[in-house]
């Protein structure tokens, strides 16, 4: 029986590095979070959850083999070390958890805030030397999300709205969110999923530590043969 939820978590492991792996190169938050404005790189914080699920996912296809290896082999040892394995990932885990809800619309803001910069200089009239910085910026902005504008736009972004929205026409104007609403929607759908596969590792990784804790005493109280 052990054996069979050591190879699940082992699965799991494996389902939890491909889901990371998509996040890290989806093409629209790569898209996003590669673009340079005046020397500044977007903000990657959505990253950071990425890269401890990328983690995660793989001490967890390591810890299952593990598991799996010391339940054929009834060792105490093996299975003493999964034990601890478990803790420890779970320990992190919870952590990982705190933080993620912590700065749960850290992302979407810190992403929204730099778009604000490139949209500003974009409108401006004064020939800002970043202008064109600016508006190749809101260029994938818009394209990425399908979006224009943040919403509140004045009369200064309505005058170029053909230049910085030129893949929309007239109807799609009208129909269109503003990109602040679509990073907002984008962000939270990725750490929504996430989420999802955090609690579904939280779930196996309680249910693996009883089943090893129960092995472990019946191989200690076992008679020696």
């Amino acid at each position: 029986m052990l054996f069979f939820f050591n190879f699940v978590f082992w699965l799991a492991g494996g389902v939890i590095l491909a889901v990371a792996l998509w996040l890290r190169h989806d093409s629209k938050t790569s898209n996003l979070l590669i673009q340079q404005f005046e020397g500044h790189q977007a903000p990657g914080t959505f990253y950071i959850s990425v890269y401890i699920l990328i983690a995660v996912g793989a001490v967890m296809m390591f810890v299952g083999f593990l598991g799996c290896y010391g339940a054929i082999q009834e060792s105490q040892c093996l299975l003493g070390t999964f034990f601890f394995f478990l803790i420890m990932l779970f320990a992190c885990e919870v952590a990982a958890g705190i933080w993620g809800f912590m700065n749960r619309d850290t992302i979407s803001k810190e992403m929204i805030n730099f778009y604000d910069s490139a949209y500003i200089k974009a409108v401006d009239i004064t020939g800002s030397p970043n202008k064109d910085s600016a508006i190749k910026v809101l260029h994938v902005f818009h394209s990425t999300l399908e979006c224009c504008g943040k919403g509140d736009d004045g009369p200064l972004f309505k005058q170029v709205t053909g230049t910085l929205c030129p893949k929309l026409t007239a109807k799609d104007l009208l129909e269109s969110q503003s990109c602040h609403v679509k990073l907002i929607d984008l962000f939270s759908e990725k750490l929504y999923l996430i989420g999802l596969a955090a609690l579904a590792v939280a779930c196996i990784m309680i249910f693996e530590m009883i089943f090893t804790m129960v092995l472990c005493c019946g191989i200690r109280n076992s008679p020696p043969y």
